[in-house]
C-alpha cells in the first residue's frame, strides 16, 4: 500500500535489490495498492520508491519473500534513518556496497524507535501501527488514521536529513504553536510526542474519500462548457461576471450554502473583472474548461473550524500547479469557504538560486520567506502607508510600496527600500571558495544583519504563524490585521544545495551574456519603441528555441518575472507572466503600475518598454505542494 493518508494513486513504483537491479516497475491503483512479482534471483534487501509528480516516498525490506511493504511518509523516515547520509534516495546505492545497512535487526530498531515516538498519538487515536508490514487501507480507519493526523517533512542536507512530524490539532488561537517533533536522521534517539496529547486536541480530519469527493465535484464543474457553468453568450471568450452569474448547480453547490455569494477571499468575491481579477475567476474563462482537480490533503484547521487543504490542478495539456483552499464540513460534505482577509498577501518559504551570468563567482543560494503583499492603488497612488510584519519569533519588519512595483518591499532599519519582498534568513555563495557573504555584495536585497545559522533555521516550525498589520495613507481608515500559517519552514542552505533547480539552455545563457556583457552594469537597455518590432522581453534562445530545461527532481516554472529600471536608471520595476508548466520559453510584456510609472511607452498602442528602460534579472518561479517557492534568478547585473 502506498498512502499519505489518502491513497497515493497512480504513483510509479520501482523496487531495487541489493545489486542495484530494478526488479519491479509498476503503478499503484486508485486505492494506492500495488503488486510486484519478483523475478528469481532477486537479492534482498530491497528499496521501494513511489513517485508521483514531485512527491516521492520510500520504503525498504530486509527480505525478498512474499509479504507487505507499505510506502508512506512514515516509511520514508525509516529509510532516511537507515541511509548513511539521511537521503532516502541514497539507500538503494548504499546497500550495494553495505548490504548490512538493512537487516531484520536494523529495520526493527528503527521501526520500534519511530512507533515509540508516535505512541502518544497512537493512544489518543486508539490504534496501533506497523509502518512497513502492517496491512491497512487508505480509508481513514485504523493505521490510516495515523497518516491522516500528521504531516511529515524529510529534508536531506548532504550530511543527514532534518525530519519534522507535525500533528494536526485544533488551534486554540490564530497564532497557536504547532505540535511537532524535530530530529535528525543521525540522532541516536527520537524525542516522543508529548504524553499529554489527548483525542480532544486532534483535528477532525475527514476521511480521504470525503476530500476526494469534493475535488471530483470541482472537476465536474470545470468539465462543463463555459456557457453552461456561468452566464456567457458562447464558449469561446472570457466573460465578466459575479457570484450570481455562476449558474450550473454543480458549480454553485461547491460553496457554503450552495451559494457563491457567501465566498470572499483576500477581499475578492467570486467573479471576474476586466483585469482578470476575482476569486475563482477561472470559472469565467474558457481556457479553464477541463481542469482536473485532485491530490487533496488536509494541512491544518483554522480557529473558525474551517480546514486548509492543499491540492493540485492539471489542464488538458498536462500543465499543472499547486495551491491551497479553505473548506468547511456541511453535514459530511465539504464546501468552499473564504477568509476574512481584506487584502491580497501571502507568506511562503522560498529557496533561491541566484545565477549571475556576468560575475559567476558571486552566484549564490538564499533562503527565507517571500512575504508578497500586493500593492493596492487609488487614484494612481498606493493606499498603504506601510505594513508591519511580525515573524513567529516576534521580530518586526516593515514593508512599504514603491511607485513602479506591484508589491511592497522590505525596508531597511534606516527606512530606505530594498529591491524586493523576500525576508532572507541566510545566504551562501554557490562556490565555497568565494570569500565573504552575498549580503556584502547584494546590497539591494534584504539580508538579516546577523543571519540565521543552519541550526536556527532547522528549529523553525513547518506551521508557523505570521502577522501582517496594514497601515493606511488615510489616517481615518482603521488598521487591518491578517494572519498566515505556513505549511513548511524555510529550507537550510544545505537542503537547498541538495535540491534541483531549472537550468538555462546553453544557447540562452550565451545569448544573455552576449547581450549584456558590454554594458557597464550588465543590463540590457531598450532602444526606441517600434510598431514593427515592439520592445518586449522575448525569453527564448535564438531562433525561438527553448530558453530553459527542467532536470529530474526540479519543478517546472509556472511564472517568469523580469526586473529592471525605468529610463536613465530610474525607478525599479517588475513585470511578469504566467507560464504553462510544459512551456520552456515565454514573453513578458511591459505593464505600468501607477500614473508615475515611466518604464513603459504606449506610443504605438499596447505598452512597450520605453527608450532607456533596462532589465538586469529574470526569475523562473515555481512552488510545490507544501507551498515552498523555488526561484531561479538569472542575473546579468555585475558584482565586484
Amino acid at each position: 500500500m502506498a498512502a499519505t493518508g489518502a491513497p497515493f494513486a497512480k504513483a510509479a513504483i520501482t523496487v531495487t535489490d541489493r545489486t542495484g537491479a530494478t526488479v519491479c516497475a509498476t503503478e499503484t491503483d486508485d486505492k494506492g495498492a500495488y503488486n510486484c512479482v519478483l523475478p528469481a534471483g532477486t537479492q534482498a534487501p530491497l528499496v521501494i520508491r513511489a513517485a508521483r509528480e514531485e512527491q516521492v516516498f520510500y520504503s525498504t525490506t530486509a527480505s525478498a519473500a512474499d509479504g507487505t511493504a507499505n510506502v508512506t511518509p512514515l516509511t520514508t523516515i525509516i529509510v532516511s534513518k537507515l541511509s548513511p547520509n539521511g537521503d532516502p534516495s541514497a539507500l538503494a546505492g548504499a546497500i550495494q556496497t553495505a548490504p548490512d545497512t538493512v537487516t531484520a535487526t536494523t529495520l526493527d530498531t528503527q521501526v520500534r524507535a519511530l512507533v515509540a515516538a508516535l505512541q502518544p498519538l497512537l493512544t489518543a487515536l486508539g490504534t496501533t501501527i506497523d509502518p512497513i508490514t502492517g496491512v491497512f487501507a487508505a480509508d481513514g480507519t485504523g493505521a490510516d488514521k495515523v497518516l491522516d493526523a500528521i504531516s511529515v517533512s524529510v529534508r536531506p542536507d548532504g550530511t543527514a536529513a532534518n525530519i519534522e512530524i507535525t500533528v494536526k490539532t485544533l488551534p486554540t488561537a490564530a497564532d497557536s504553536e504547532p505540535l511537532s517533533i524535530v530530529f535528525r536522521s543521525d540522532d541516536a534517539t527520537i524525542e516522543p510526542l508529548p504524553a499529554t496529547l489527548t483525542a480532544q486536541q486532534l483535528a477532525p480530519v475527514p476521511a480521504p474519500d470525503v476530500v476526494a469527493a469534493f475535488f471530483s465535484r470541482v472537476t465536474a464543474c470545470y468539465a462543463l462548457p463555459l456557457s453552461t457553468r456561468v452566464n456567457a453568450p458562447n464558449n469561446d471568450a472570457p466573460v465578466i461576471g459575479g457570484p450570481d452569474d455562476v449558474i450550473a448547480p454543480v458549480c454553485r453547490e461547491l460553496f457554503v450554502g450552495d451559494n457563491p455569494a457567501t465566498f470572499t477571499s483576500n477581499g475578492n468575491f467570486v467573479g471576474r473583472d476586466g483585469n482578470n481579477n476575482g476569486a475563482f475567476a477561472s470559472l469565467f474563462r474558457p481556457g479553464a474548461t477541463g481542469l482536473q482537480w485532485g491530490n487533496g490533503n488536509v494541512e491544518f484547521f483554522r480557529t473558525d473550524g474551517a480546514m486548509v487543504v492543499s491540492y493540485r490542478w492539471v489542464d488538458a495539456l498536462g500543465n499543472m500547479d499547486a495551491d491551497t483552499i479553505a473548506l468547511r464540513d456541511e453535514g459530511g460534505v465539504l464546501k468552499l469557504t473564504g477568509n476574512t482577509n481584506k487584502y491580497v498577501a501571502s507568506v511562503r518559504p522560498i529557496s533561491q538560486h541566484r545565477e549571475l551570468l556576468n560575475t559567476p563567482a558571486f552566484s549564490s543560494f538564499g533562503t527565507g520567506y517571500n512575504i508578497n503583499i500586493n500593492n493596492r492603488t487609488s487614484g494612481g497612488s498606493s493606499i498603504f502607508a506601510k505594513v508591519v510584519v511580525t515573524t513567529p519569533t516576534g521580530t518586526q519588519i516593515v514593508y512599504k510600496p514603491q511607485a513602479s512595483l506591484s508589491y511592497l518591499v522590505v525596508m531597511r532599519a534606516d527606512d530606505t527600500p530594498t529591491a524586493g519582498p523576500i525576508f532572507r534568513l541566510r545566504g551562501e555563495y554557490e562556490n565555497p571558495a568565494t570569500p565573504g557573504n552575498p549580503k556584502d555584495k547584494e546590497t539591494g536585497t534584504h539580508f538579516l544583519e546577523v543571519p540565521y545559522t543552519e541550526a536556527e533555521i532547522v528549529a523553525l516550525k513547518d506551521q508557523s504563524v505570521w502577522t501582517l498589520e496594514f497601515f493606511h495613507v488615510n489616517p481615518n481608515t482603521p488598521n487591518e490585521v491578517q494572519r498566515y500559517r505556513t505549511l513548511s519552514r524555510a529550507q537550510t542552505i544545505g537542503e537547498i544545495r541538495n535540491a534541483a533547480f531549472v537550468q538555462l539552455t546553453p544557447a540562452t545563457r550565451a545569448d544573455l551574456i552576449s547581450a549584456t556583457a558590454s554594458d557597464q552594469f550588465g543590463a540590457y537597455v531598450f532602444e526606441a519603441p517600434s510598431a514593427n518590432d515592439p520592445n518586449v522581453v522575448d525569453f527564448s534562445a535564438p531562433g525561438g528555441l527553448d530558453a530553459w530545461s527542467v532536470p529530474v527532481g526540479a519543478l517546472a516554472p509556472t511564472n517568469l518575472n523580469a526586473y529592471g529600471r525605468g529610463p536613465n536608471n530610474g525607478a525599479r520595476f517588475n513585470d511578469g507572466t504566467g507560464v504553462p508548466s510544459k512551456a520552456r520559453k515565454a514573453t513578458v510584456y511591459c505593464s505600468p503600475q501607477t500614473q508615475g510609472d515611466l518604464h513603459c511607452d504606449s506610443s504605438f498602442g499596447s505598452p512597450q518598454y520605453a527608450l532607456g528602460s533596462s532589465v538586469n534579472s529574470f526569475e523562473l518561479w515555481a512552488r510545490n505542494g507544501r507551498q515552498v517557492e523555488f526561484s531561479k534568478l538569472i542575473g546579468t547585473y555585475k558584482l565586484n
